[in-house]
């Protein structure tokens, strides 16, 4: 079965860096779009970063310049390196799998079929 397990997440001070992490297995990870997003109690879930099975990326507005990720096709693992951390980028951050080649650039349950755990950022003044 598909299996999505993110790790890398803690407390850091504004200014300083963390890699988040996500290992997949159970489908053919090079063939499709994975994507990050982020959630905070009483907000919706919020795209991070898309990176799309035939290349490129797409970063949302609020971590561009900060953040990248990228995917390691021979590891079956994506990642986020997440540098410059503010306090307002605390939040719960998930990696998830979408159905085809590209990445809807959105929150959407249909499109994203597939979620990890989540792992949790605090980032403090």
């Amino acid at each position: 079965e598909v299996q999505l397990v993110e790790s890398g997440g803690g407390s850091v001070e504004a200014g300083g860096s963390l890699r988040l992490s996500c290992v997949a297995s159970g489908y053919r990870y090079s063939s499709y779009c994975m994507a990050w997003f982020r959630q905070v109690p009483g907000k919706e879930r919020e795209g991070v970063a898309f990176i799309p099975s035939i290349g490129g990326t797409i970063y949302g507005d609020s971590v561009k310049g900060r953040f990248t990720i990228s995917r390691d096709n021979t590891k079956n693992t994506l990642y986020l390196q997440m540098n410059s951390l503010k306090p307002e980028d605390t939040a719960m951050y998930y990696c998830a799998k979408g159905r085809g080649v590209y990445c809807v650039t959105s929150y959407s349950r249909s499109y994203y079929e597939y979620w990890g755990q989540g792992t949790q950022v605090t980032v403090s003044t």
